[in-house]
This record gives structure tokens, sequence and C-alpha cells, in this order.
């Protein structure tokens, strides 16, 4: 049967079933369109509100979105030079997952960028920032965080084995999580971390010391004498010149004047470099050793306005010079208590087993006059001089009576011949006697300082506390060096105070240094010589207070296995660069 039959033409079949065919055909490209440019818009949104920048481009007829966001390496913004971003939270934090990191105000720049293929928004990834492990914990510690100590000692034990979730820091309070264990989708191997801040949890301020820094009290010095200024003589002078000699007095008026501004220059130094001195100082240690020293008025807060940048190139750790180690070493030990969590320089082991071992003979500090010979164990030979002189003198008194005697039995002529001869033979023997005491004492003298070298070794801590009270009762105010060393001072005290001036004063730090290397050079090689001992008897202040500074590197409390300080620094250790 035809179409005509029928009723229908091929045009009738065509507009009835092949154009709502074609419309079917056409719907799916219309809905993936629609999908797509409505997914666009909400990814854009999302973009906008984490403010960032990215390259977007879709295709609508296979309903992929293709977003390139850039990759950053971030670290956190400067204490002291960008306060309020330091301290609070990001206004606008991210929503899109991966992007934790926007919590905190950062530093960044682009390393790089990651291409992603999507079809809904909800599917979108920030990419995560890298940042150093270390500044981002320290960071994390001045805000107010508390490490987790199960969650420090499962990330050594297990890596990046360690499960999500596992909470590293935690807020102040110990109920909410800071830091935590993130999946490794986009770490690239890297460990992966996800941050959480409230500006509420926040229970430090720029007042408080950051970590890896110290704070060395300045030096007790007498006050300052006060200058009296000299305008008052210059017109005083000027009033009585012009009674005689007008030119002249204008030529001594202007000299004076010239003169006395250079004094009030002068004065003007002297009194900003005394202020310093009489200022806490701040320093930054870090693995590099000292970073930076800052001095700050007493009673003032730690911020940038109180704080003035000082001199330290000498005291940085160079290559060739162990002047920098010695201050970071005696600095980190000054610094760390067995409450310490966090700590950057590590003291070197030959530092730490020099100070740790008995090198200073006991007999030494009996010849410097620092400890009296019976607060030791019994080293020198004693030689009974008294018994000695009994001896002689009653040897000589025999040989006197004797020679008087035979002389009574001769004639008058020869009498007084054998007198004169006996005169002199007594005057050569009191000669002869005095020389030989003087070359007695002298051999005596050599064998005691050959036996006061080979004498018991004292251990440092010793060594400095007997140094500690020949300081105080040598001079209880002031030393050679403008060192206070007060009775009412630990040790732990002086030191720091001694660090202050080596801060301040780089000829003092570096007679300090070269005696340490000195010390150590003897005690590396075999023990004192006749010449180290003399070294120390020409500075033996120097050597003195050199002790007080070994003895407390002596004393520095190692941390033990297990504990949450060891765990954490190991995990730093392990990983410089985590992703966040």
């Amino acid at each position: 049967m035809s179409s005509t039959d029928s009723g229908y033409s091929a045009t009738d079949i065509i507009t009835y079933i092949g154009v709502p065919l074609a419309v079917l055909g056409v719907l799916p490209i219309l809905y993936n369109t629609v999908a797509t440019l409505a997914a666009l818009s909400k990814i854009k949104r999302m973009l906008r509100h984490g403010k960032l920048t990215a390259l977007t481009r879709s295709d609508v007829v296979n309903r992929v979105i293709e977003v390139e966001l850039p990759r950053y390496a971030v670290t956190p913004c400067d204490r002291f030079a960008e306060t309020e971003l330091y301290w609070k939270p990001s206004r606008q934090p991210s929503s899109i997952p991966g992007g934790s990191w926007t919590t905190f105000n950062w530093q960044a720049r682009a390393i790089g960028a990651k291409t992603q293929r999507v079809e809904y928004a909800d599917q979108l990834r920030q990419p995560q920032v890298e940042v150093p492990f270390d500044e981002l914990i320290a960071y994390l510690l001045d805000l107010g965080a508390v490490p987790d100590a199960h969650g420090w000692k499962l990330l050594r034990s297990t890596g990046l084995w360690t499960p999500t979730g596992c909470s590293l820091m935690k807020s102040p309070d110990g109920y909410h999580e800071a830091l935590t264990i993130a999946p490794p989708d986009d770490s690239d191997g890297h460990l992966s971390l996800k941050a959480n801040w409230s500006s509420d949890w926040t229970t430090r301020d720029f007042s408080s010391l950051p970590p890896y820094w110290i704070r060395l009290p300045p030096p007790l010095l007498p006050e300052p004498a006060e200058t009296h200024d000299d305008a008052d003589t210059a017109g005083e002078a000027s009033a009585s010149g012009e009674e005689t000699q007008i030119e002249d007095v204008e030529n001594g008026l202007k000299e004076k004047k010239q003169g006395i501004s250079r004094q009030q220059s002068l004065d003007s130094i002297q009194k900003q470099a005394d202020k310093i001195t009489r200022s806490t100082i701040t320093c930054q240690i870090s693995v590099d050793g000292l970073v930076s020293a800052m001095s700050q008025e007493d009673g003032t807060l730690f911020s940038s306005a109180h704080l003035r940048d000082l001199y330290i190139e000498p005291l940085r750790i160079r290559s060739g010079k162990t002047d920098g180690v010695w201050f970071a070493s005696v600095a980190t030990a000054y610094g760390t208590t067995s409450q310490t969590i966090l700590w950057n320089y590590k003291i070197p082991d030959e530092i730490l087993n020099f100070a740790r071992r008995d090198t200073v003979p006991c007999g030494v500090l009996v010849l410097m006059g620092v400890v009296d010979e019976s607060q030791t164990p019994e080293w020198a030979t004693n030689y009974d001089t008294q018994a000695e002189a009994r001896e002689l003198y009653f040897r000589r008194s025999t040989e006197y009576h004797a020679a008087v005697t035979a002389e009574a039995r001769m004639p008058l002529p020869q009498r007084e011949e054998a007198a004169r001869a006996r005169m002199q033979r007594e005057m050569s023997q009191r000669m002869q006697d005095m020389r030989d005491r003087s070359r007695l004492e002298s051999q005596r003298r050599e064998a005691r300082t050959s036996e006061a070298l080979q004498s018991p070794k004292w251990d440092t801590k010793l060594v400095a506390e007997h140094n500690l009270r020949w300081l105080r009762e040598r001079k209880e105010c002031d030393t050679g060096f403008h060192v206070s060393i007060d009775t009412s001072l630990a040790l732990r005290d002086v030191v720091g105070m001694l660090l202050h001036r080596m801060v301040l004063d780089g000829q003092f730090a570096s007679s300090i240094f070269k005696m340490l290397d000195q010390w150590k050079a003897w005690a590396d090689n075999g023990g004192m010589r006749r010449s180290d001992l003399e070294a120390l008897q020409k500075n033996q202040e120097i050597f003195a207070l050199a002790s007080l500074l070994v003895a407390l590197v002596r004393d520095t409390v190692s941390a033990h296995e297990g504990t949450l300080s060891l765990d954490l620094q190991e995990c730093l250790r392990m990983w410089k660069t985590v992703r966040l």
C-alpha cells in the first residue's frame, strides 16, 4: 500500500517522525552544554571566593572542564613587618578541598601549575602548597598550638603510612585538631598535611618570645656619670671677652661652639652605646647558627618598633673559623632546658664530648691560685724546708764554733790571720748557700709544675665552680671586661650576661673563642703542656670565663629516646618540606 493510499505523504512522515527524532538527538548536547556552563559558573564562583587565579576551559560537547591552578611554595609572614597578617587567620579561606593552607596568610611564590579535568564542581581540588616543615611547626607553636605526643610518635615510626586524620598539633585547649595527616592524593611522595585554625585559639602575641629565639639579659653595670653642658661657660666667656677684645672673643666663641657641637655628638653616640649595653638582646638561632640579634629596651614589647638590629657577622658560622660554632653551641645550651620542645641548632658531638671530658689538672688550678691544695687529691711532693734550714744552720754553727775554738789556741798574729780567712770563708759560704737555695727552689718549682701537669684531671663543671668563686672573690662588682659577677648570680645567669657582652664586644668574644680553641686543642692532643699553662696564667680571667661557658654546654640536657622532643626533631629532620 502506497503512502498516497494511506493518506500520508513523504513530507508528512518527515515532519511528524523525523523532526522529533532530530530534536531528541540534540537534547543531550543541549543538556551537556547547560550542565557544563552551570558547573563552570560554580567553579568560577568558588575560585573568586577563595581569591584564586586560574585558567578555565570547557568542552560543552564532551562535558569536560579544564582548570589550571598555580602551585605555590609558601613561608609564614614576617613576624615583625607583617604583624597583622602573622597573628590573624585569613579572612576568606578557600572552601575547595586541598586548600586548608589558605586558613593562614603566607608569603607565596608560584613554582608551577596543575591542570585538572573535572565534570562537576565538587570534583575540583586545590593544589597543595610546599612549606618548610620546621617553619610550619614553629609558626603553629608561636600561635599557641600544642604538639600531640602520640601523633608525632606514630609519624616517626610509620612515616608516609601514618593513618589519615592522625593529629600532630592541637588547639591550646586540646579539644580541636590544628594539624592532621591528609590524604596523599596530591602529595607526589611528600608528607601531606591539613591545617585548621580559629582566631579564638591564638593564645600568644607579638610580645611573646618566638621559637628558636633566646633572650640575653644585660650585665649589671654602674650608672653612667652625668655630663654637664659647657654652654653656660661659653656664655660667660663671651660676656667677659666683649669688654676687652671683641674679635678674639668672637673667634673663640666660634671655635668653642664647634668643639661643644662635636662633644655633644660624641656624647650622643656614647649614650646610645650605653643604652644598647643596658638593653636586653634577643637572638635567633637556626640550624645554621646565629641568624640575627636585636636589642630590646627593658619594659618594651617584643615588636619591630622597639627592636634594633645588631652587627653579628663575626658570630656567624663560617668555614675555617669556629667562633660561630662556639657561640651557637653555648647559646643553645643557654636557651634549652628539659622543658624545651623544639630547637633548631644541634651542638656538634666533638664539642659535647670535649665539654664532658676531664681535661683540666687540679694541680694547675692550685698553681693559678684558684683552689687551695688541701681541696685536691695528693699530687705534689712535700718538702720539709724548715728541717733543711735547721740542719744547715746547725752545720754552719758547728763549723763556726770549731773555727773559733781553733783560733783561740793560735798565737795572736796567726789568730788574726785565721779570723780574716774565716770571715771570708763564711761570706763565700753564705753566698753559695743563697745560690744553692735559689737553684733548689727553682728545681722544685719546675718539678712542682711538672707534677701539676700530671695531677688528676677535674671535669669542667667542678673547674667552673671554683673559677666562679675565684671571680667573685677577686672582684665582686666588675671584672676587667665589665661583666658583673655578683654572689647572687647563678652560673646560667652569668653565661647569659657573657653572651650579651660577646654580641656587643667583638674583641671580648674573640678572646673567649681563642681560649676555647686552645683549650680544646690541648685536650685533644694528649693533655696540657707547659706552654699551655703559661698561656692560661697570662689570660687567667679569660680562662675562668670560658670555663663557665663549657660547663653550661656540659650540662646540656639531651633528649631521651621516646620523648616528644626527640620524636618531633626526628620528624623535622626526615621531612624538610611538606605539602599542606
